[in-house]
């Protein structure tokens, strides 16, 4: 069952990763900040990881691959669909949103522009995916 309290960040940008963990301290949320550079790396650590985080977030376009590659691979693992996805990019294309919704994404969010708009972002997402909503996995769990 996921973790309440971590979130997976797949980012391919080490700036933007230190950004929301930045972001991240300034909401006064306890959660643990896993981050990953691109999707394989990301699936293999939902593969082996024991503690799975009960978040994703994931840049849209990435440098190896665009997010619909994840988001595919992430609803086939019965271990991982359940997980709410969603995509956390500066892409407002509409496009892209419909291939993210089509693809299993739970939300789209477009990045603020600024720091101060991040902080309010990132507490806005930790209470609502972390805090109110009940995900597919809990209820997986008690079945």
């Amino acid at each position: 069952m996921p973790n309440r309290n971590s979130i997976l960040l797949i980012e391919d940008s080490p700036g933007e990763c230190e950004l929301f963990r930045l972001a991240l301290v300034q909401t006064g949320f306890d959660i643990a900040l896993y981050t990953e550079h691109d999707v394989e790396a990301a699936l293999h650590f939902l593969k082996t990881e024991s503690n799975l985080p009960s978040l994703i977030l994931l840049d849209w376009h990435l440098r190896d691959q665009r997010g619909d590659v994840f988001l595919k691979r992430l609803r086939t693992d019965s271990r991982v669909r359940g997980i709410p996805a969603i995509v956390f990019t500066t892409s407002d294309d509409m496009s892209d949103r419909s291939t993210a919704y089509v693809n299993g994404a739970n939300g789209y969010v477009v990045k603020p522009g600024t720091f101060e708009g991040l902080v309010r972002c990132v507490n806005d997402l930790c209470g609502y995916w972390l805090r109110w909503n009940r995900t597919l996995a809990e209820v997986e769990s008690t079945c």
